[in-house]
């Protein structure tokens, strides 16, 4: 248990760090910049509330703005991948991504996905970790009160009414701690990364002697497979995997 709890700790620990005084004066001052359309002034304000270890979907998603507004289209596709991280469902982050992803040079297809595979990451993806984590408390706490009515309910009907639903809920408590485990992992450990160099070629190994097997782009989204000696092992969209020098990307 100490594992899920540490899990369940860090996944509403955001939740409970407020802005405070001097940040939300950071922030302020970040938005009349913004509004007097000084996008360096935003950008230096902003980045220096994140540095001060505060976070909010709302300031990577002004910071993303302000990014796109001064055509650094990678900078401006990593704040909006990570206000969605915080707000997979809000239609402005998702709009302005699409925008963004649009003009960058690459035009990856997506892999086609067994159904289930692609059922899984829709449900994993259209809500954020903490709402993962309450959905998984709620399915836990309700599978035990059914078990509670199995045992002491005198009544046939109830008890197999409670049995049934019980195993039902157990079942998708499963799954959503399932999901909510998947999402930490991406998320602590950083897995999904956005190209930075304007031109990379992906190598076979992780070196610079290793074979070219294809070039990519800045502002093209990679998932980390594995890393070693500062290279990391990545995958895109249509399923190609290689290895790109570490400094080449930053995590999401």
């Amino acid at each position: 248990m100490k594992k899920i709890s540490s899990i369940i700790f860090a996944a509403f620990l955001p939740l409970l760090i407020l802005a405070g005084p001097q940040q939300q004066e950071l922030i302020h001052a970040g938005d009349s910049a913004y509004n007097h359309e000084r996008f360096n002034d935003a950008i230096a304000k902003y980045e220096e509330v994140l540095s001060q270890a505060y976070e909010s979907a709302e300031l990577y998603y002004n910071l993303g703005n302000a990014y796109f507004n001064i055509n650094d289209l990678p900078a401006a596709i990593l704040y909006y991948e990570k206000a969605r991280v915080l707000a997979p469902r809000d239609a402005d982050i998702n709009f302005n991504l699409n925008i963004a992803n649009s003009m960058i040079t690459d035009k990856i297809d997506v892999v086609p996905e067994i159904f289930y595979i692609r059922w899984w990451k829709f449900l994993r993806d259209n809500f954020n970790i903490h709402t993962w984590t309450l959905i998984s408390m709620v399915m836990f706490i309700l599978a035990v009160f059914s078990a509670g009515f199995f045992f002491l309910s005198r009544s046939i009907w109830l008890r197999k009414f409670a049995f049934w639903t019980g195993i039902i809920l157990i079942l998708f408590s499963l799954i959503s701690f399932s999901i909510t485990y998947t999402k930490y992992q991406i998320q602590s450990k950083h897995l999904e990364a956005i190209v930075f160099d304007p031109t990379i070629t992906v190598k076979s190994s992780p070196n610079q002697l290793g074979k070219d097997l294809f070039v990519i782009h800045e502002g093209t989204k990679v998932f980390i497979l594995g890393e070693m000696n500062a290279w990391c092992n990545i995958k895109i969209a249509n399923g190609s995997t290689g290895w790109l020098p570490e400094a080449s990307i930053r995590r999401i």
